[in-house]
C-alpha cells in the first residue's frame, strides 16, 4: 500500500550537518507478502511516501528500525561499522513484533547499494559520517488488531555531525523517577518505534531542568540505573592503567548496543578491568562523593562516546570527577573512532568495506 511520489525535501549536507536532516539522495526499498516473501529490491531517488490512512503499522506500532554509520577511510573508500550486528538485532526486533525477518545478506546488500550510491555526499571531515537508518513497517491497509500481512523495508541515510553539537563536551543528565523506558517482558531490548515516543515527556522534563539527557531507572524498584536516553552508560572507577570500567548488565529491559559491545572489547584490549553490574542511583552518588567513580560516559551510534559531567536528581545533584572529560573516556573515544576510520587495527571484522 506504499508508493513513492515526488522527491522529498533533501537539504544539502553542510560544513555543520548536525544530526537528522541532511538526507542523502537515495532510498533502498523491498516489499514482503505472504505469497512472495521479500522481493522487488530497488535503489531509487529519495522521495516521499504515500500511505493508506489505515496502514496497520501506523495504528498498532508494528515498526522497527536500526541505526549505524559509514565512515570515510584513509584511502578514500567507505566502510560501515559492524552492520552484521545491526542485521542480527533487526531480525530480533522483527521476531519480537511478529514481523518477517530480513536475511543478513539482503540487509548488507541494501547497505552496500545505498552507501555506494551516496558516498559522494560525505566530505573528508573526520567528524562527519553517513548515518544509515533501516526501517520496516507493517503496510497493510487493515484495522483488524493482528499482525500485518504485508511489509515494507526501507533504508535511508543522512550526513551526520555531532549528536550533541560540533564539539565533544560533558553533558548533564536528569534522573527520572516518575517515568520508565521499559519493563520486564516488554520491548526494551529491541529497537521498535513504540519505545521512543513515550520517552519524549521525560526528555522534556530533563531539558526543563537544564539537562541534555534523561537517565532511566528500572521500572520495578525505580532504583537501578539502566540507560541514558537511547544510549548505554559506562562508569569508570579509579584512574590510570588500573582503572575499572563497568556498565549495567543486560536485563532484558536494556538495549544491547553495538557500540556498548564494541567498547567492552576495547576496554579489555587497552588493559583496563572490565565488568557488568547493577548500579543504583544511591551507589552512583556515594561513589562519586568518595572519588571511587571518577568518570561516566554514554555511548551509542549517534553519541559515539560522550562524557557525563553532572547529575540532577530529586535527592540532590552531584558532579562526576571535576565535571570534565576524563582520560579514560577520551582514550576510549579515540580508540573507537580510530577503528571506525581505519586508523587502528580492526579488532575482528568490525569494518564492512563497501565494494568500489
Amino acid at each position: 500500500m506504499t508508493s513513492l511520489l515526488e522527491p522529498a525535501t533533501n537539504p544539502a549536507a553542510t560544513t555543520s550537518p548536525g544530526h537528522g536532516d541532511a538526507f542523502t539522495d537515495h532510498l533502498y526499498a523491498m516489499s514482503w507478502t505472504e505469497q512472495d516473501g521479500w522481493h522487488a529490491p530497488d535503489l531509487r531517488p529519495l522521495a516521499n511516501l504515500s500511505i493508506h490512512p489505515a496502514m496497520l503499522g501506523l495504528h498498532y506500532g508494528q515498526v522497527i528500525f536500526e541505526g549505524m554509520k559509514a565512515f570515510r577511510q584513509a584511502d578514500g573508500s567507505m566502510a560501515v561499522f559492524r552492520p552484521r550486528q545491526n542485521a542480527h538485532r533487526f531480525q530480533r526486533s522483527a521476531r519480537r513484533l511478529a514481523m518477517p525477518e530480513l536475511a543478513e545478506e539482503d540487509f548488507l546488500l541494501a547497505v552496500d547499494s545505498l552507501v555506494a550510491a551516496d558516498q559522494h555526499a560525505l566530505s573528508d571531515d573526520p567528524d562527519h559520517s553517513i548515518y544509515l537508518r533501516p526501517l520496516m513497517y507493517g503496510s497493510e491497509a487493515n484495522l483488524m488488531l493482528r499482525p500485518s500481512k504485508t511489509y515494507e523495508f526501507l533504508l535511508m541515510a543522512f550526513v551526520a555531525g555531532g549528536f550533541f553539537g560540533d564539539t565533544v563536551r560533558p553533558v548533564s543528565v536528569f534522573v527520572s523517577h516518575e517515568h520508565s523506558r521499559a519493563m520486564p517482558g516488554g520491548t526494551g531490548d529491541v529497537k521498535c518505534a513504540a519505545n521512543y515516543g513515550p520517552s519524549f515527556v521525560a526528555q522534556r522534563i530533563a531539558q526543563d531542568a537544564g539537562c541534555q539527557q534523561v537517565v532511566w531507572l528500572d521500572s520495578a524498584e525505580r532504583r537501578w540505573v539502566e540507560e541514558m536516553g537511547g544510549m548505554n552508560l559506562f562508569f569508570v572507577r579509579g584512574s590510570g592503567p588500573g582503572a575499572e570500567v563497568v556498565t549495567p548488565r543486560l536485563t532484558g529491559t536494556l538495549l544491547p548496543g553495538v557500540t556498548r559491545d564494541s567498547l567492552l572489547t576495547l576496554v579489555e584490549r587497552d588493559g583496563y578491568r572490565v565488568g557488568e553490574e547493577r548500579i543504583s542511583v544511591e551507589q552512583w552518588r556515594e561513589e562519586c562523593a568518595t572519588g571511587s567513580i571518577t568518570e561516566v560516559f554514554a555511548c551509542g551510534t549517534a553519541a559515539v562516546v560522550t562524557p557525563v559531567g553532572e547529575v540532577v536528581d530529586e535527592a540532590g545533584d552531584w558532579t562526576i570527577g571535576d565535571g570534565g572529560t576524563g582520560p579514560v573516556t577520551r582514550r576510549l573515544r579515540t580508540a573507537l573512532v580510530d577503528v571506525q576510520h581505519g586508523r587502528a587495527p580492526d579488532p575482528g571484522g568490525w569494518m564492512h568495506h563497501i565494494p568500489r
